[in-house]
């Protein structure tokens, strides 16, 4: 079935399942809307028993939308959902989505502090976080389940908040597992993994899906569907418009349904330009040592540059990146550089005084104000533009966010709708429009394309294109090893806490940058 047209969405639901029995879940003609936003308008496809299947689409082809109605978190305006042999007008909460065997587990990660590693692992579970709730056999089961999605799995009563990212998504999908679902749906949920964890977990996928379990896996990387899913279906705005065999579901052919484009990268971004990168130095870390005992390492950073920041998850990038944006290190300092002399940069606040913006890794926890508007959020660095003597003028607010929402593309209803409404890689545009209000000279990007869809990535690389000719200087945290081939100058590589390697120019290549993630030798590599 390649690349049906929507007129032929019909042939997309007669795919066939395996002869053992139903579909164990199949949605059919279900829509939604939110006031007058169309967020999915026809989504038809079905399960195989034992199969991954791939959901992929751009921010705002529906997906989430989709993907929160099977979890029963949003009630769809028409369709039907079928759940074995048993047909439902809807799966009216998430509760219900759990009893008829489907787990969620979503992008963001969802835990609780401060609660145990088990209590997360069961969270939503009757008695989990009463006096004596824990048996020996939900803790059995637990301590499993992490055992294989983890090399080193924490001790269940362990505080959730002394893990790492990757290791607190490992406890979100754990809790997905341990319900012994018959359909799991994950959303975006390896975004957050490190890479020894994703590979664990798709072991994990197979052996699962061979004892009959079928997942629903969404995700915007397409090494990713390459390696784990048996069929494609694609979403395009808001309408299911092709399932595809796994054979047919190559990168250029997803790209296309997707888009309507040929390109996974767009041709005029296939070779890194020559930019006319100054010698006018604009930041400087002097001696910084990112923890106590590593070793200390400077860096400048200098005005039109694309400087990416890579290395395994956990080895320091991070720290990296928000030691720039003021974060006290372990040792050293940070300055900006300017024309009369150099600030030391010692907190968030004098970072944004002195035309550093910052786009953090995780928006709910560090960027977005979930109970407040597009427009609020959008304004919320530059509020002192829109007030007039004690009072604050939001049409000034809304003046301005119109001409980001024009420039980066971004879709949305109205500025007045929650910030909630809109899907992830529009949240994220948002949170670049409002740094970008400010007029950087420097711009530091925390994983800015995580979770983010192809088009909107295309769209990001065309405009830090443009701020890096206009003399902005970036710095960019990238878990994409193609992002740092096609798009930096520079690539700083960290190794446990310590810069292991500056690659630069052709040397920026995918099995330089892999050796030098995983390179053991002491010291500096050559590069």
């Amino acid at each position: 079935m390649i690349g049906q047209p929507l007129s032929n969405r019909e042939q997309i639901a007669s795919s066939p399942v395996d002869a053992g029995g139903p579909a164990p879940l199949a949605v059919r003609g279900i829509a939604k809307a939110f006031g007058t936003t169309q967020a999915v308008r026809e989504a038809t496809f079905e399960l195989r028993a034992g199969e991954v299947h791939c959901l992929v689409g751009e921010n705002g082809s529906g997906k989430s939308t989709l993907v929160k109605i099977l979890a029963g978190v949003h009630r769809p305006d028409a369709g039907t959902i079928e759940v074995g042999e048993q047909s439902l007008a809807t799966l009216s909460s998430p509760r219900n989505s759990m009893r008829a065997g489907i787990s969620t587990v979503f992008q963001e990660v969802l835990v609780v502090e401060p609660r145990t590693v088990y209590e997360n692992v069961w969270l939503g579970a009757d008695g989990v976080l009463r006096r004596n709730g824990a048996t020996e056999q939900r803790r059995r089961i637990a301590a499993e389940i992490l055992a294989e999605l983890l090399e080193t799995p924490p001790d269940l009563d362990t505080p959730v908040e002394r893990l790492s990212l990757s290791m607190r998504q490992a406890c979100c999908l754990a809790r997905g597992l341990v319900r012994d679902p018959r359909v799991l749906i994950l959303d975006e949920a390896t975004s957050a993994l490190d890479v020894e964890t994703r590979d664990r977990l798709f072991a994990l996928l197979r052996r699962r899906a061979a004892e009959g379990i079928a997942v629903i896996f969404i995700s915007h990387r397409m090494d990713e569907i390459a390696d784990i899913g048996d069929r494609c279906t694609v979403m395009r705005s808001g309408e299911t418009v092709a399932t595809l065999e796994r054979e047919q579901a190559t990168a250029d052919e997803l790209v296309r349904l997707m888009t309507g484009e040929d390109h996974l990268v767009a041709p005029d971004q296939r070779a890194k330009v020559q930019r006319a990168i100054t010698d006018e130095v604009v930041l400087r870390a002097s001696g910084v040592a990112l923890k106590p005992g590593a070793a200390p390492f400077d860096f400048e950073l200098r005005a039109g540059e694309l400087v990416g920041l890579a290395g395994l998850e956990g080895h320091g990038q991070d720290d990296f990146i928000k030691v720039l944006w003021g974060q006290a290190p372990a040792a050293g300092t940070v300055e900006r550089v300017g024309p009369d002399g150099a600030t030391t940069i010692g907190s968030a606040a004098a970072a944004a005084a002195n035309d550093i913006g910052y786009v953090p890794r995780e928006r709910r926890a560090e960027s977005l104000l979930e109970s407040k508007s597009i427009r609020e959020n959008f304004g919320l660095v530059t509020m002192d533009q829109d007030t007039a003597g004690p009072l604050l003028r939001p049409g000034r607010t809304r003046a301005r966010l119109a001409e980001y929402v024009q420039r980066l593309s971004i879709k949305l209803g109205s500025p007045e709708h929650l910030i909630t409404t809109l899907s992830g890689g529009n949240q994220q545009k948002v949170v670049m429009a409002r740094w970008l209000a400010t007029a950087p000279r420097i711009l530091l990007l925390n994983d800015p394309t995580r979770g983010v869809d192809i088009g909107a990535k295309r769209e990001l690389y065309e405009l830090l294109g443009r701020l890096v000719s206009e003399g902005v200087a970036v710095v960019m945290l990238s878990t994409e090893v193609d992002e740092h081939v096609e798009l930096m100058d520079r690539v700083l590589v960290f190794r446990e806490h310590r810069l292991s390697s500056e690659l630069d120019g052709l040397d920026i290549t995918p099995t330089g940058l892999t050796s030098a993630f995983f390179a053991q030798q002491e010291g500096p590599l050559a590069p």
